[in-house]
């Protein structure tokens, strides 16, 4: 189990899904959390079950550069320091290319991609003074595996895949990791909309959706000491999805 005492970790997106999951988990094991999002009652709500003394709501919309800037501001007021980046926040989007507005793809591009490369901006220098720093940025095997009809969130996480990995070499001899998790199907709203689990999970190698405790559990590692030689990573949380599904007819046999 990966130790995060004395970690300091800002998670966008951390209301609720994979965030609020990486946000439990993360005080559980030690760390005090900085919960950003636009869902300031949810996330205060999250923060005062936690325990103020370990987690802080903060408001961020990721794509506002002014807000990282305040975002930072204030978990270090508060805790002395940010040595841990979740970038987990994302939207996501189903849809021909041809019906795809320009509006909604540039607002993809906004959150899935411009707001990781804004927060990598802002925490980055602050992980730099301190020599140390693990930066964890939420993926997804779209950017390499994309389902059909995903063309603009496809293309966004694709993008992040190549932020990224050129990051890796920039910020390493300051002492920053960067790695990436590549979710498969989650059972939050954007994976299981109204709590509905789509049965083609029935057809992955293990036979389900996955979790959000499931990703969260691997953002801590990558967050932990225990991954101090991992940087440049990619790791699939899938279920195999990836891999390839069962013939359908092997289902409940």
């Amino acid at each position: 189990m990966s130790d995060l005492t004395g970690k300091v970790a800002m998670i966008t997106g951390g209301a609720r899904g994979q965030g609020e999951a990486e946000a439990r988990l993360f005080a559980e094991r030690g760390a005090k959390v900085v919960i950003a999002d636009v869902l300031d009652d949810v996330a205060a709500d999250l923060a005062a079950e936690i325990g103020e003394d370990r987690a802080l709501a903060v408001h961020l919309d990721v794509s506002d550069r002014d807000q990282w800037q305040q975002a930072l501001q204030a978990g270090v007021a508060r805790f002395g320091h940010v040595d841990v980046l979740v970038n987990n926040a994302g939207i996501y989007f189903h849809g021909e290319l041809g019906d795809t507005s320009l509006e909604r793809y540039r607002k993809l591009i906004e959150v899935n991609q411009v707001g990781v490369f804004l927060g990598m901006q802002t925490v980055a220098p602050q992980m730099a003074d301190l020599g140390r720093g693990s930066i964890v940025n939420i993926v997804s095997i779209s950017s390499f595996a994309p389902l059909d009809l995903t063309s603009a969130y496809a293309s966004t996480k694709s993008a992040l895949l190549g932020l990224s990995k050129a990051a890796v070499g920039e910020l390493g001899p300051k002492g920053i990791r960067v790695n990436m998790i590549h979710p498969g199907g989650v059972a939050t709203d954007m994976g299981a909309p109204a709590g509905v689990v789509p049965t083609e999970y029935d057809n992955a190698p293990l036979g389900r959706i996955g979790q959000p405790r499931e990703i969260a559990t691997v953002a801590a590692f990558l967050a932990s000491d225990d991954a101090s030689y991992c940087t440049g990573s990619e790791i699939l949380v899938d279920g195999g999805w990836t891999v390839g599904s069962r013939n359908p007819w092997t289902v409940g046999s």
